[in-house]
């Protein structure tokens, strides 16, 4: 039996941000679907500011993969080693490590080092899992690098809001309306056509059309993450509007002594350039940062109210007709 080969690879980029920051954006992993376009959602498992274990969807080529992963952080030379617990076929394994090394003021080095066998060693393979892991590489560098480079202005720039209401009903009838969005063009009036695939069971591919208030007709398109043990279901748009460069979200469905409290969280990343396209048009001669943050938050609020409006009467007027 052939004894599989261990290849490696390694990427680098500088950046015009404090060594610090860069660390803490690669630590975080749970905001990386805001910061990586590829990433959909991580769920943490467990982490105690040095062991951390998650697991991770990916939205690559028009195919979702996940993977559960560890990683061991060294916060003092800011170094992130990282192992991948279920590789996607043919890799047999994938690990490798993360460094920042500071530059000087204002300046440090970015590293990610990747190391990989392949079930078999067919050339075929390999060549594939290097084409692979070269381009996401060098596209997660370099989107770090800008999101890094914005970091005095990024607080600004991130915005996180949710809306709930509160429903006398059953919560798994709740749930049952939030996961059937193939079904909401008949339920919602707001929404004038719905396809989903669910090529795996609880991961769907979604696109909507979606009337705004002006009659306007604007089509999202999102992967969606379904835990129904939990009650949750965690998106994220893949068609972002122009003034945002990302967005996620989650639905929670919580029952409590009192019935069912459903939330619709958001959390956003604005796009500096789309607002300054987006000034005089979209939002206003003159707008601004506030003014897109006003607007997202208006319009994704008043969708998820509808949504959820309509899921609670779903469910009470489920309850009266039995």
């Amino acid at each position: 039996m052939a004894v599989e080969r261990v290849h490696r690879a390694e990427y680098a980029v500088d950046v015009a941000a404090p060594a610090g920051v860069v660390y803490g954006l690669i630590a975080d992993t749970t905001q990386w679907p805001l910061f990586v376009p590829p990433s959909i959602h991580v769920e943490r498992l467990d982490f105690d500011g040095f062991q951390d274990r998650f697991h991770m969807w990916v939205l690559a080529n028009g195919t979702v993969r996940s993977w559960l992963s560890h990683r061991t952080l060294d916060a003092t030379r800011r170094r992130i080693e990282f192992r991948q617990g279920t590789p996607a076929d043919p890799i047999s394994s994938m690990g490798g490590c993360w460094t920042v090394e500071p530059l000087g003021e204002g300046r440090c080095r970015l590293r990610l080092e990747h190391d990989f066998t392949v079930a078999g060693n067919r050339p075929a393979d390999v060549a594939g899992v290097r084409e692979a892991t070269d381009t996401s590489s060098r596209a997660e560098l370099a989107r770090l690098r800008e999101i890094a480079e914005r970091w005095t202005r990024l607080d600004d720039l991130l915005l996180t809001f949710e809306d709930s209401v509160r429903i006398h009903g059953p919560a798994e009838l709740v749930y049952d309306f939030l996961y059937r969005i193939g079904d909401w063009p008949a339920l919602m009036p707001h929404v004038s056509r719905a396809e989903v695939a669910e090529l795996q069971p609880g991961v769907q591919l979604t696109s909507l059309d979606v009337l705004s208030a002006d009659g306007a007709v604007h089509t999202f398109e999102a992967v969606r993450v379904c835990f129904p043990h939990s009650g949750r279901i965690l998106w994220k748009h893949t068609l972002p509007s122009p003034i945002v460069d990302a967005h996620t979200g989650e639905w929670s469905v919580i029952p409590d002594e009192e019935g069912v409290l459903v939330i619709a969280q958001h959390s956003v990343l604005l796009r500096e350039e789309g607002i300054e396209e987006a000034a005089g048009k979209l939002l206003g001669a003159g707008a601004g940062l506030a003014q897109a943050r006003g607007h997202v938050r208006a319009t994704a609020g008043r969708f998820s109210l509808a949504t959820l409006e309509l899921a609670g009467r779903h469910a009470e007027t489920a309850v009266r007709t039995l």
